[in-house]
């Protein structure tokens, strides 16, 4: 039936019309004929949804709607149960066309999934259907061609638009090792690339299933109003009733009825959290469903890990002091390959550096351990390497002269971190390490403490003087150094407890724990770890502090946008019953006042799609 809903308006309009006509020419049996097909029509697709309803012990508007038609029809007012029967529907109709708008930006991420690849094989190059690239293929993008898989640069360079992962719009510039992601485009260049992740695993596919997802799901306040709506109609019938045995009028009672529908009420919450989770979609931030929205609006107080968060997460070796016997490049090459097992960010700058310097990285480790929040102790070539902080120094039980304490002390202050390195028990050598405040950090924060957050916290591995100069710089309400992921989930914990609502980010892999502890948890990462799409509540896919603020600013609109609605379908509903009561307001007038009021609580949440915190225009993903 719902296949043919608009067809059965269309025609349910035309009777109508030729009943009106009629009417007008006074051909008074024909006009009632039409008006009441019209009726029948219209009425039977709301029959129906009203009849599945009952089954489901559900009581719908489209139940107060047949009734107040069969009274209608009862009485002989066939104009109103007519007109009543096609506003009904047209206003479905109009409610669906709006709605499909919201939802627009999910539509563009469908369009812009890439159909087809180049791949390589048995050295030809052929074009296959994107589902059938396999892992481990080497497959060629050329300028202006979209990126068919997630994968890694084997050759050539290229800047690629990201748009459609990020919601950025300036291109990015990629060379050997760099990762790209599925969706993206080639602006300018040739890059040949292993598939990493294909089909469903990407990144692009997984970003379409995220925000189908979170559009589905329902806010508080839209599971407050299914609930309500199981008592408000079988008290709307009970209302009419009285009003009947009051007023005496059985047309004023079935006015009451329709007039009574919550329409705008229904529709005012879901459109608002589809087209504020669209908008986030759009922007490279994907908030996974209402209730998330409802509650990060409610946040005050933002804790931050420091690396790859608050700094740019692309660290330097900016110093290397030997303190032993052996040669910078021989201590340097035996840490990068003992780091090789560790997924931490100052670990693989470390391997990066050996590699810039063209050692050997490759070495078989006979044994090797990561200790979390301290460091890695491995077996090498014979040797007992250890690398790490302070802390990690202190459990292995090795003895560091004060010079080498005086030297990472001077490094700290300076904002380097310092990795201890120690073979066979003994310190061997300092490597430094520093890391860069973002750019957009100092606006980033400002933006959302002028929006209401009251309090920002940082926690970090780090050492106790980087973090403090990090703190200062950003103008922080506090930090703390040195700390394990388990007492970063401590942290959370004792927020929360003081009453706190509190937002989490992290780079997604070391603060996973924390971030599945706060009541937001949000995660930044270029193209989103797959620990952080799962993880966290909030994803950055641009891996900007910006989208941050964005994301809460977004978060606050949508909710005000939802009271916005819920006001208006409430005040409308109001008056059109007091004019009821008062006989000023009819049954066909009154339906099309409320037909009107649910529109317009959609085109209200419509501009959530435009919705930008800078008060500029939102650049659109893939436009």
């Amino acid at each position: 039936m719902n296949k043919y809903k608009n067809h059965i308006t269309a025609i349910a309009f035309l009777l109508i019309v030729l009943g009106l006509v009629a009417g007008v020419m006074e051909f008074g049996s024909i006009r009632n004929i039409l008006l009441v097909l019209a009726t029948i029509l219209a009425g039977i697709p709301i029959a129906i949804k009203a009849f599945q309803s009952l089954r489901m012990k559900m009581f719908s508007i489209e139940l107060l709607v047949i009734i107040a038609v069969i009274g209608a029809l009862f009485i002989h007012e066939y104009v109103e149960s007519s007109v009543v029967t096609f506003l009904f529907l047209f206003g479905d109709f109009l409610e669906a066309r709006t709605l499909a708008k919201t939802r627009s930006s999910l539509k563009q991420l469908v369009d812009m999934a890439p159909q087809e690849a180049i791949v390589i094989r048995n050295g030809n190059r052929i074009t296959v259907p994107v589902e059938e690239v396999d892992r481990g293929e080497r497959v060629i993008i050329q300028s202006g061609g979209k990126v068919p898989v997630d994968g890694m640069i084997l050759s050539g360079n290229a800047s690629l638009i990201e748009a459609a992962v990020t919601g950025e719009a300036v291109p990015v510039m990629k060379q050997v090792d760099d990762k790209v992601f599925s969706g993206t485009i080639v602006d300018n260049g040739f890059i040949e690339i292993v598939a990493e992740k294909v089909g469903d695993d990407t990144t692009f596919a997984k970003i379409i299933e995220l925000v189908e997802e979170a559009q589905e799901s329902k806010s508080k306040t839209e599971k407050f109003l299914n609930k309500f709506s199981n008592y408000y109609t079988p008290a709307v019938v009970i209302f009419a009733i009285a009003v009947l045995a009051f007023t005496r009028d059985f047309h004023v009672a079935i006015t009451f009825l329709v007039i009574a529908c919550p329409g705008a009420l229904v529709i005012g919450a879901p459109v608002s959290n589809v087209a504020g989770i669209g908008n986030g979609a759009k922007n490279g931030v994907l908030v996974k469903g209402g209730e998330v929205m409802d509650k990060f609006s409610k946040v005050d107080t933002l804790v931050f890990d420091k690396t790859g968060t608050l700094t740019k997460g692309k660290p330097e070796v900016t110093d290397i002091k030997i303190f032993g016997d052996f040669e910078e490049n021989e201590l340097l090459r035996m840490v990068a390959q003992a780091e090789a097992i560790s997924e931490h960010h100052l670990g693989q700058t470390i391997v990066k550096e050996a590699k810039a310097r063209n050692l050997n990285v490759m070495g078989e480790l006979e044994a090797g351990e990561v200790l979390k929040g301290h460091g890695i102790r491995v077996e090498l070539e014979g040797r007992v390497i250890i690398a790490g902080n302070r802390k990690l120094l202190s459990l292995e039980k090795i003895d560091f002269p004060n010079e080498v304490d005086r030297y990472a002390e001077l490094r700290e202050k300076t904002g380097n971190t310092a990795i201890f390195a120690a073979t066979d028990g003994k310190v061997a050598g300092i490597i430094s390490i520093a890391d860069q405040i973002r750019e957009d950090a100092p606006r980033a924060l400002a933006e959302m403490r002028k929006n209401g957050i009251k309090n920002i916290i940082m926690l970090t591995g780090d050492n106790q003087h980087t973090a403090a100069l990090v703190a200062n710089q950003l103008g922080l309400d506090g930090f703390y150094a040195e700390l394990l992921p388990e007492d970063k989930v401590n942290y959370v914990k004792k927020l929360k407890e003081q009453g706190h609502v509190v937002a989490m980010a992290g780079d997604g892999i070391n603060d996973a724990p924390a971030i599945a502890t706060a009541d937001i948890g949000l995660a930044m990462g270029e193209g989103g770890t797959d620990i952080s799409m799962e993880t966290a509540d909030v994803v950055l896919m641009a891996d900007k502090l910006m989208q941050f603020s964005h994301a809460y600013s977004l978060s606050k609109a949508t909710i005000r946008n939802m009271k916005e609605n819920t006001m208006l379908a409430v005040m409308t509903v109001f008056i059109l019953l007091i004019g009821v009561l008062m006989g000023s307001v009819h049954l066909a007038s009154g339906m099309f006042i409320h037909e009107a009021s649910v529109l317009l609580v959609i085109v209200n949440a419509m501009r959530l799609l435009r919705y930008n915190h800078k008060g500029t225009k939102v650049v659109i993903a893939g436009t």
